[in-house]
């Protein structure tokens, strides 16, 4: 017989599946948040950074194919993070979604700054010409205006990064 005023005790089962922790709405409501709006702004300008450097045919492949990493990469996490809110995904996956959104936040504003940066110098070495194992490394004025557009996007995708990382590390510490 069971002791009255005694719960029972919880099964391993009700442990192993609490509810995830997650402060951002799912389905089309995470589009109205800031968040979902950074998003979107970021996939936007990362696909016109990593569409403006392939147009310009790469000219130093040494410091414009980690731009190009760097974009498409974060493009597809970005499309895949979306889609996990857009979809309810998150709803169904246990974890601290206010952790891993700042923490995701926070890898991508420290690879795109580093990759604007890149990028930058790429822009104002346009008029140098070196030559090095009988190449000359040189931008003709299409690439050097493709470059500026690229370099333009590259602040302004890492600066969106940035403001989802300050509204991520709030949710996280809230």
């Amino acid at each position: 017989m069971a002791e009255t005023g005694v719960p029972p005790a919880p099964t391993p089962a009700a442990l192993a599946y609490s509810a995830p922790t997650i402060n951002l709405p799912t389905g089309p409501d995470v589009l109205r948040t800031y968040t979902g709006a950074f998003i979107c702004l970021e996939l936007i300008f990362g696909g016109l950074v990593w569409i403006l450097v392939a147009a310009s045919n790469v000219p130093v492949p040494v410091m414009q194919g980690w731009v190009m990493f760097v974009s498409v990469t974060a493009f597809v996490c970005s499309l895949l993070y979306l889609s996990i809110f857009l979809f309810g995904i998150a709803n169904r996956i246990n974890a601290n979604w206010n952790f891993i959104d700042f923490a995701y936040h926070f890898f991508a504003f420290v690879f795109y700054f580093g990759a604007f940066v890149l990028e930058a110098a790429t822009t104002s070495l346009a008029n140098l010409s070196r030559k090095e194992n009988n190449t000359i490394t040189s931008l003709d004025l299409r690439q050097t205006g493709l470059n500026v557009a690229a370099t333009i996007f590259a602040f302004a995708v890492t600066f969106c990064y940035g403001c989802s990382m300050v509204l991520g590390f709030r949710r996280w510490k809230s």
